[in-house]
């Protein structure tokens, strides 16, 4: 699981590099937009900037734009598509030769904005933004600092507070995670706020307060991991909501946090620029350099993380393999921004990340709501809360990927509703037939969840023959039934449903359905009998799970059904799997009570009465006995003379017992028992004998030969 985790982890650190990168590049792109601060406007320009900014002429205006658009379209599709290639290698080279262009004109913009900068910094007496910005970051920390110790009490509850019920792992982790945001709060009030505070000339306030925001971003992310993936110690682990180890979650927490502030000073450097009045050009190539930068960290990241435990037996891709791929990720991502293929790259993106996230989602709910500390056993234990909430998140993450890339696209989902094209009909069905999947999805969880919790509720065996015992052997013999039985008939619904959104109509469907239905009722009759059979046995509660029962010549302990086929387990270890049309009349052997009875054979001159109450003392003895008194109802007893015979007297026996799978050793160990108390009271078991009798002179005769065959033994030589 710790190996998962991780690449997990890798994934998420390589998307949240890729979004950074391109962030910085929309950010210099939206930036160029942004009015110069020292330019003086005419007020008809002011006029125009703010009818610009109306939504309603902004979407007049976009109106207008595809009617035109459309209105010169050229007439066949086939030279648009062939054109195609040719513009965006166009695209390609005129995108590169402004880089061109920019790289050789960013000197000269540069010291234009080094001017700008230096008019504002003489109007504040010299004083560097360094400077400036140093000193209130010193009073950010200085405001951090009381925080920290007016919240000494809030802290120290926090680190001994019990996490032994998911109500007080969630209470604990809320107040940790609403400690650090009001930790870095108390650092943006004292150095932001108290930065606004006086006038500032406007460069320098862009530049001091971008840079304490990239500050605080920084720390802000590093509060977060630090709930999140708890690295510091080793007791953290209990508050830890990503389920990894120690050492990956310190790995991690740093690297993270060096992508995050990375990206924050990069963001704030790229709008800083267009402030200075440097050219669009020379904003994308700082971005791409700094993007390169936010590639290196990654890589690093990838290279050096700590492998997981498992990983080297359970991946078919050796660790050095792998950092070699995530390596050609990363570089083909960054080089797709660079080219200007946006779309490209964000599906890219996405495809990469939504898998990792849904299943580190998954991974990290589980980990939180988990029912108790004993749940860490290596069993899985969901609750219905967290299936409610991870699949939520699920469904969430999957819309959220969906419209974002609609939106990337410049696909127009409203639009869509309006449209009655195949195309855009076939759209509309897929997007409600992933709706209706996720739906029946987490309505499927949630009932898988509640019948495995109540099949673990059946473990524990209870005392033989009660009503509580009977009805735990009855629930785990239907249940799983129950859930195969649901599994279908979510499936099919879901099918259904998702045919019905496509636009295809399921009445014809369901029909021929019934009608092959009935066709294979007819061609195979045994299987249908089969599964009516097992349907009445299970109404009848013939038998359950772990009971014993014979039908003719298979017996054994039930040990799991199919739809059509009990498996019986054989004492000695063979298994049945018995078609139901075959089981027949059922002899259940496990169920309320059964009498053992055995036959013992004693000698002529025996005692019958003293034999009784032998027994009756053996019956007591062997009730006293711990292992066996729970499953003894009545005592061994013996029930008197079965049989008066040739070579002695056979008397009967028995017990009542409860259904177990003791029953032999039960018996076995009376026959001991009764064998040394007969012993010891002189009581002989009677054994067949043949007495042979003749005359005087020939039993003499016999006699000397019997003497004399001794006699010739005893003078053999022995071996040599």
């Amino acid at each position: 699981m710790a190996w998962r985790l991780n690449f997990l982890l890798i994934k998420l650190f390589l998307t949240a590099a890729a979004l950074a990168v391109t962030t910085l590049a929309w950010m210099s792109a939206a930036a160029a937009q942004a009015p110069a601060p020292l330019a003086e406007q005419p007020a008809s320009v002011q006029r125009f900037i703010g009818l610009m900014s109306d939504p309603d002429v902004q979407k007049w205006l976009q109106g207008v734009a595809r009617e035109t658009e459309t209105a010169t379209v050229p007439a066949t599709a086939s030279q648009d598509s062939a054109s195609s290639f040719a513009g965006s290698t166009m695209r390609f080279r005129a995108h590169a030769a402004s880089m061109v262009a920019a790289a050789h004109s960013f000197p000269s913009e540069a010291i234009r904005g080094a001017a700008l900068l230096e008019q504002d910094v003489k109007a504040i007496g010299g004083t560097r933004p360094i400077v400036l910005l140093a000193a209130f970051v010193a009073a950010g920390l200085g405001a951090q600092w009381l925080f920290w110790r007016f919240s000494a009490g809030w802290r120290s509850w926090m680190a001994g507070a019990s996490v032994t019920s998911v109500w007080h792992r969630v209470v604990v982790i809320t107040a940790r995670l609403l400690w650090a945001v009001c930790y870095v709060l108390s650092f943006g009030l004292g150095s932001i706020g108290f930065f606004l505070l006086f006038d500032w000339p406007p460069i320098i306030r862009e530049i001091v307060v971008g840079f304490l925001f990239a500050v605080v971003i920084y720390r802000l992310a590093c509060a977060l991991l630090d709930v999140f993936l708890a690295p510091r110690s080793n007791e953290q682990d209990r508050f830890r909501v990503v389920p990894i180890t120690n050492e990956a979650a310190g790995h991690w927490a740093k690297r993270l946090s060096y992508l995050i502030g990375w990206y924050a000073f990069g963001w704030v450097t790229i709008r800083l620029l267009g402030t200075l009045g440097l050219s669009i050009p020379s904003r994308q190539l700082a971005a791409y350099f700094l993007g390169f930068i936010l590639l290196g960290i990654a890589i690093e990241a990838i290279w050096r993380r700590p492998p997981g435990s498992s990983t080297q037996q359970t991946s078919r891709i050796s660790l050095h393999g792998r950092n070699w791929l995530w390596t050609a990720y990363l570089t083909g991502i960054w080089l797709l921004w660079v080219a200007g293929a946006v779309e490209l790259f964000w599906v890219m993106v996405v495809c990469a990340a939504l898998p990792g996230a849904i299943v580190l989602t998954k991974a990290s709910i589980n980990n939180i709501l988990r029912r108790s500390e004993t749940d860490e056993d290596g069993r899985s234990r969901v609750t219905v809360l967290s299936v409610i909430v991870e699949r939520g998140i699920r469904a969430t993450l999957i819309v959220a990927a969906i419209v974002f890339l609609a939106n990337i696209l410049d696909v127009r989902l409203t639009q869509m509703t309006m449209q009655d094209s195949p195309a855009l009909r076939l759209v509309r069905g897929v997007l409600s037939a992933g709706i209706i999947l996720l739906v029946v999805d987490l309505a499927w969880n949630i009932v898988k969840v509640l019948i495995d919790r109540k099949m673990g509720d059946t473990d524990a065996a209870l005392e033989i023959g009660s009503e509580r015992e009977r009805r735990r052997t009855r629930l785990r013999t239907l249940l799983p039934i129950l859930r195969n039985f649901l599994m279908i008939l979510f499936a099919a619904i879901a099918i259904m449903m998702a045919l019905s959104s496509l636009g295809i109509e399921i009445g014809p469907l369901i029909a021929g359905a019934g009608v092959v239905g009935v066709a294979i009722g007819f061609g195979a009759q045994t299987v249908v009998k089969d599964i009516i059979s097992g349907m009445f046995y299970l109404l009848d509660d013939a038998f359950r799970i772990g009971e014993y029962i014979q039908s003719g010549s298979y017996k054994g302990t039930v040990e799991a059904f199919s739809l059509r086929s009990v498996k019986l387990r054989h004492h000695r270890g063979p298994i049945f799997i018995v078609p139901f049309s075959e089981l027949g009349a059922i002899q259940n052997m496990s169920r309320d009570w059964s009498v053992v009875k055995f036959l013992l054979s004693v000698s002529y001159e025996s005692d019958v009465a003293q034999v009784k109450a032998i027994t009756k003392s053996v019956g007591k003895a062997l009730r006293e006995d711990p292992e066996f008194q729970p499953f003894i109802i009545e005592n061994l007893k013996m029930k008197g003379v079965e049989e008066i015979s040739d070579y002695g007297i056979k008397l009967s026996f028995g017990m009542t017992l409860k259904p177990t799978q003791l029953q032999s050793a039960i018996r076995r160990r009376a026959y001991a028992m009764l064998r040394e108390a007969f012993n010891a009271q002189g009581i002989k078991i009677a054994v067949p004998t043949v007495q042979v009798a003749g005359g005087k002179e020939d039993g003499l005769a016999a006699v000397a030969q019997q003497a004399l065959a001794k006699q010739t033994v005893v003078a053999a030589p022995g071996p040599t």
